[in-house]
């Protein structure tokens, strides 16, 4: 009886833990690439476990557990383009979608290395728009509806998840924006040719990455979650946003939370930033 009761634990341990590994790209064909001798690895940083040097870009997908709802959500972890808090802000968030019944996927795209591209700009957009493609493509075997699929992004992965929101094709049925920047500003402008472009951006760049005035009648609907207190991207990147949505008759859901500053993930009980992934996860099940 004991013996039996240990396996069942260990068959349990192994379902409640499993997940899938998937490489976006076959060897050879990865778009925008060049060789390189960078070596991936993990550290911490801003107090969270992050990935470093990410070249080789995965999707890690947590099927739906019990009742499934019908929905897949793409998560893009933050980290400035510079690392990805591939757990605090991916599968820590991908485990609580999946247990409520969501298709959760990981995103751990390529960085926009200098030495790892010509144009390095362009590597994690074309990896969230392949991931689109292919978790539509693999929509039958996880049980979700190809019109169903969302992506939720974390900082400056909620910047590439707006920006995945602007495109015309694999764009998004929703998005999910976590103390994110769409807004154009000259902090932004500095970020982007900075750590994203690595070089002056060009007008129509520009034009590109001034994803407020970008919104539009097709652009997905959305769910917004900042802090009055975040002195990294200031709350108004949330509300006028939301604000352009509103003014394109796009549904939209907004959270403020007085305080909790930035990259809180899953939340903290002691400012009440731990109430959005409950918020966010009955929003999704509306839409």
């Amino acid at each position: 009886m004991k013996i039996t009761l240990i396996t069942l634990y260990l068959f349990c341990t192994v379902i409640v833990s499993s997940q899938d590994h998937y490489a976006l790209w076959s060897e050879g064909e990865m778009p925008y690439s060049r060789e390189n001798s960078i070596i991936e690895y993990e550290k911490e940083s801003w107090g969270a476990l992050c990935v470093f040097n990410v070249t080789v870009p995965e999707l890690i997908v947590y099927p739906a557990r019990g009742k499934n709802s019908g929905h897949s959500v793409i998560i893009c972890p933050g980290g400035g383009y510079t690392v990805e808090a591939i757990y605090h802000e991916g599968h820590n968030i991908a485990r609580v979608l999946s247990d409520k019944g969501i298709t959760a996927a990981v995103l751990k795209y390529r960085l926009p290395l200098k030495e790892a591209s010509d144009k390095p700009h362009l590597l994690p957009i074309t990896d969230l728009q392949r991931a689109l493609q292919m978790m539509r493509e693999m929509s039958q075997s996880y049980g979700f509806k190809t019109d169903r699929l969302g992506v939720m992004g974390f900082s400056a992965g909620a910047h590439l998840s707006a920006f995945a929101s602007s495109k015309d094709t694999q764009r998004p049925d929703f998005a999910l924006l976590i103390y994110g920047c769409p807004r154009l500003n000259e902090e932004n402008v500095n970020w982007l040719e900075k750590d994203l472009y690595h070089r002056k951006m060009t007008e129509a760049e520009f034009e590109e990455n001034n994803l407020i005035e970008r919104v539009n009648q097709n652009t997905p609907p959305s769910f917004l979650v900042h802090c009055l207190d975040d002195e990294t991207c200031h709350y108004t990147e949330t509300t006028l946003y939301a604000e352009a949505l509103r003014e394109n008759g796009v549904s939209n859901e907004v959270h403020l939370f007085p305080e909790g500053g930035h990259g809180f993930g899953l939340g903290r009980e002691e400012d009440g930033t731990d109430q959005w992934i409950s918020l966010a996860i009955n929003w999704i099940k509306r839409e």
